[in-house]
């Protein structure tokens, strides 16, 4: 994977933050215009993946994308709305975290 892979897949997951973090804040306020938006939002990163898809393969961008907006929506949830994960979902997270520098750790040749 190159570096452009993980500056693409930065870029991904900001958007696909921005649309969660949309959806999570139209709780509190009814109306369609920042549900619109994370729509529009979601669309745009899943369009960015397909270039994910096409240098690494799906299994492998997916998996990573995946995992990583797992860790980084619960950072955000965490700062920006207060939430607090159980001690059982901290452990599902840290077993994330370990999915992906599995899924990331170069291959070796027997």
């Amino acid at each position: 994977m190159s570096a452009g892979f993980y500056a693409w897949l930065g870029g991904a997951m900001v958007v696909f933050l921005a649309a969660s973090s949309l959806l999570r804040a139209s709780l509190g306020k009814p109306g369609w215009l920042l549900i619109a938006c994370a729509l529009a939002l979601y669309t745009l990163g899943n369009l960015m993946m397909l270039r994910l898809m096409r240098e690494s393969g799906m299994a492998v961008a997916i998996s990573i994308s995946a995992v990583l907006q797992l860790l980084l929506a619960n950072a955000v949830a965490f700062v920006w709305f207060g939430e607090r994960p159980a001690p059982m979902q901290m452990a599902g997270i840290a077993l994330g975290v370990a999915a992906v520098a599995l899924i990331v750790l170069p291959r070796t040749s027997p």
